[in-house]
């Protein structure tokens, strides 16, 4: 009896990166045909996933941190002190953030990527300081980028000054109050992580001028992939900034690495997701690591995340806090913000570890 034939898997296209101006509208057109060989980007394996660590992702109760009541206090901030020391990340619950406000901005987040392209295309990405940046995959077009990811992205800078679309009716009322809310909350999450290292409730804050500081407002939008086991939707990555605070459409994909293995974040019902940021593993002098994190992608539905990034000024010079060099040696030579953020992308221009490396003292030195 003859074999059954065997089906050849469909081949790559053939489309060159730059000719995709849209993950969305380009994953609509290929109805399920094979992607592009410069989006196979999976390095490590998608099944080498540690579940049984994802229960034991810390979960911070911000009611507690604000507690008039010193004892409940105290025990708040060790608490969030062992989340920043041994994960990086946390689910922050209780921070009074309205449920119908969340939904609101995810909403609107989702009606924004499905705007006309021409419409979107108004906000195209001029380069990583412009304020409104609308693009694909994970650096702008024409900085070296070899490989691509399977993400369409909108970000915003929101403070000091807040910009916004004007489009989707009510998008910009939406994310006006949600950011207004980040900032608070990542604000009261700062003054407890400087009372977890020891110092006065406003140490931070005060010294890096967080109340002038920059907050980056990001929509991503990750379209069902056709081969979810050769792309990303992010490569692993750390944050800059202090602190990032992220919400999803209920869809999972987000991934952290924790002692060597990936777990995959699984939120609360109504928390949003916290990790530290590049900034903040600098100020602590290496105490709170910045921690690496992923997205995977799936052949099934859409999933949206808002991830918005909060850190000093651009021109403030951020190092160890003195207050910690009273007793240590400096793990970190001081930099602007904004000579770290271009550090940063050229780092990842050169396919070389993250930029915070660049900025960590030797023996030698």
């Amino acid at each position: 009896m003859a074999s059954a034939a065997t089906v050849p898997s469909p081949a790559p296209q053939k489309l060159h990166p730059s000719d995709i101006s849209s993950i969305k509208d380009f994953a609509e057109s290929i109805a399920g045909s094979a992607i592009p060989s410069t989006y196979h980007s999976i390095t490590e394996g998608r099944d080498d996933v540690a579940d049984e660590l994802a229960a034991s992702l810390p979960v911070i109760d911000l009611s507690l941190l604000t507690s008039t009541d010193p004892v409940i206090h105290a025990g708040a901030v060790r608490e969030l002190g062992r989340a920043c020391q041994d994960w990086g990340f946390f689910l922050l619950i209780n921070h009074g953030i309205s449920e119908s406000l969340i939904e609101d901005v995810v909403k609107k987040s989702l009606e924004f990527h499905n705007l006309p392209f021409e419409e979107k295309n108004e906000f195209n990405d001029e380069g990583m300081f412009a304020p409104i940046r609308y693009g694909t995959s994970a650096l702008p077009h024409g900085i070296g980028e070899t490989v691509h990811y399977w993400r369409d992205y909108l970000k915003i800078t929101t403070f000091p000054e807040f910009n916004f679309p004007n489009k989707p009716p009510g998008f910009k009322e939406v994310g006006y109050d949600y950011s207004r809310k980040i900032r608070a909350a990542a604000r009261t999450l700062l003054q407890g992580i400087s009372e977890s290292l020891g110092l006065e409730p406003n140490t931070i804050v005060e010294s890096t001028n967080f109340d002038s500081g920059f907050q980056k407002f990001q929509v991503n939008l990750y379209p069902p992939c056709p081969q979810p086991d050769l792309t990303l939707g992010l490569p692993a990555h750390t944050d800059n900034g202090f602190l990032t605070l992220l919400i999803q459409n209920g869809i999972g994909g987000l991934q952290l690495k924790h002692e060597g293995k990936w777990v995959n974040v699984t939120p609360l019902p109504n928390c949003i997701i916290v990790n530290t940021g590049d900034q903040l593993e600098v100020v602590s002098n290496g105490r709170y690591k910045s921690i690496w994190h992923r997205v995977v992608v799936n052949e099934r539905v859409t999933r949206v995340s808002l991830a918005l990034g909060n850190g000093p000024p651009y021109d403030q010079e951020i190092g160890p806090l003195p207050q910690l060099l009273e007793k240590e040696k400096p793990v970190f030579r001081s930099i602007t913000y904004r000579e770290f953020l271009k550090l940063q992308q050229k780092v990842r221009c050169d396919n070389k570890p993250r930029g915070l490396e660049e900025l960590r003292i030797k023996p030698q030195d």
